[in-house]
């Protein structure tokens, strides 16, 4: 990776990591508040509704990869009219995905009586709550769609300056509405509507600033469409892919809700918070660097980009497995310090959790290659997923409750993430560095797992010693990490290259 696509990718990860923690304090802190003042009953209709909208969300999923994956030769030769063709592309593509959305949100809204037919609220909350997320969610299709365009640029710290910080405030303000004023569901809702608003005209500001050059344009869709054919293949096949993410977790609420009750939701909902922190965490550090992948893959040879390829599958996978172990040591306490032991759930549904998280974020960095390279043909793979996930997470669940469905994601993940998708990208695709792939990932899992396994005990003889939960998965998890890193730089040579490269970024700034 060039000097200045390391640095690109540093500073997206720094001010993504700035904003993201802020976002995290906030948003832990809110859902307290909003245990505390509105109660499990509308928490567990707010993440239902949620999930509601992302369903029908699907019908956007695939366009920006798509779109994205044709933006990079283009941003890297300063072909500035191809570039505002797809734009602009991109934009007469999201408003008809929108108008489809409006259409289906009419028909599902026509079922809420029956969807929340048990729930003990007013049916109009449901309303209220699906109608503001709604209009945040066709904002995004309508006003935002260019966004991509500073993403692709490797230019995605000007999004968080924009949207992230608007949402930090209007988290704030949420906060005050609900301590201080009488209905503060309603607060709730508005606050949440005006500040999406606030957000998209900042972020709109700052496109056109960076990129005067961009114009509507006179070509209709169809003329778009046979401009750029190889976008509208791939957008197919991103579509079915796409869906098997979304079923990994937004579904899992849902088919919870069915087997149990809004409050079993809200509690899984709490503990999913956690888990989505630690994605979004990976996704600050890491998400910027996507951009720099693609650059790298349509202007470097296939040598070295497998060499860069391993480079950040390890220092990933070491980020990871601190997390995970921190995670697994603290996070009962943590539940308990942050909303109340009745809020705790088996320690067995933490470790399937934290096992889905691994995978699940592990599984990017080919996919960040996949993606780059525009290899998105697997659609087959993607409905065998979504059939083992939705069909295991039924069965299963119905027997085992909450782990089950979650035992069922792991598995489908599994089967796609660790066993498919390399075979797709090394072995059939590029037709080189599998065994290399595989050694370097079976190596860096039977490490991390015996050193969990070995390590984790140490924290249940501090905390007798020192009768601290706090101080003793701290140790622990400082100890986990000291030994996993020392190994990982004495033995493997990918880890210690990522590191020195990170350093000479570093002391250039200095």
């Amino acid at each position: 990776m060039s000097q200045s696509r390391t640095k690109n990718s540093v500073r997206n990860s720094s001010v993504a990591m700035c904003t993201y923690f802020a976002n995290l304090i906030l948003q832990f802190y809110s859902r307290k508040i909003f245990l505390q003042y509105l109660g499990t009953e509308i928490l567990g209709l707010n993440t239902t509704a949620t999930n509601l909208l992302q369903f029908l969300n699907l019908a956007e999923l695939g366009v920006w990869s798509a779109i994205a994956v044709s933006l990079y030769k283009p941003l890297a030769d300063n072909d500035y009219e191809r570039i505002n063709q797809l734009i602009n592309f991109n934009g007469l593509i999201y408003r008809r995905i929108a108008i489809t959305i409006i259409g289906a949100s009419i028909i599902l809204m026509c079922f809420f009586p029956l969807i929340f037919k048990d729930m003990k609220l007013p049916l109009w909350y449901a309303y209220a709550s699906f109608g503001v997320l709604l209009f945040s969610s066709l904002l995004g299709y309508f006003v935002n769609y260019r966004q991509f365009l500073l993403t692709a640029d490797q230019k995605n710290y000007k999004v968080h300056f924009t949207l992230k910080l608007s949402a930090l405030v209007k988290t704030l303000f949420q906060i005050g509405a609900m301590i201080l004023f009488t209905q503060p569901y309603l607060w709730w809702l508005g606050l949440e509507v005006l500040f999406t608003i606030i957000g998209s005209c900042a972020l709109n500001v700052v496109i056109k600033r960076t990129y005067p050059f961009l114009h509507p344009i006179n070509q209709s869709f169809t003329n778009l469409k046979k401009a750029f054919p190889d976008v509208i293949t791939k957008i197919r096949q991103l579509f079915v892919q796409k869906i098997s993410g979304f079923i990994l977790f937004q579904t899992s609420p849902i088919i919870l809700y069915g087997i149990a009750n809004l409050s079993m939701v809200a509690l899984y909902g709490n503990y999913m918070l956690i888990i989505n922190g630690l994605i979004s965490l990976m996704a600050a550090l890491f998400d910027g660097m996507l951009a720099s992948i693609g650059n790298l893959v349509s202007s470097s040879t296939i040598k070295r980009s497998l060499e860069v390829f391993e480079e950040l599958f390890s220092l990933r996978f070491y980020i990871i497995s601190i997390l995970s172990f921190g995670v697994w040591v603290l996070g009962q306490e943590f539940v308990s310090w942050w909303i109340g032991s009745e809020y705790l759930l088996p320690k067995s549904t933490l470790a399937l959790l934290i096992a889905i998280f691994a995978v699940y974020v592990n599984r990017y960095i080919v996919y960040d290659y996949l993606s780059a390279y525009g290899y998105f043909g697997d659609v087959w793979a993607s409905v065998i997923e979504v059939i083992l996930n939705i069909g295991l997470s039924v069965s299963l669940g119905l027997l085992w409750g909450l782990n089950g469905i979650l035992l069922g994601v792991l598995i489908s993940l599994c089967a796609l993430s660790l066993v498919w998708k390399p075979i797709y990208l090394f072995k059939i695709k590029l037709k080189t560095g599998y065994l290399k792939c595989i050694k370097i990932q079976l190596y860096h899992y039977i490490v991390g797992i015996i050193l969990f396994l070995l390590i984790s005990p140490i924290s249940n003889i501090i905390k007798h010693d020192f009768n601290s939960p706090i101080i003793a998965g701290g140790v622990s998890t400082v100890v986990f990490a000291l030994t996993f890193g020392g190994l990982l730089f004495l033995t493997v040579a990918p880890f210690r290259c990522s590191l020195k490269r990170l350093y000479s970024v570093v002391a250039c700034k200095r």
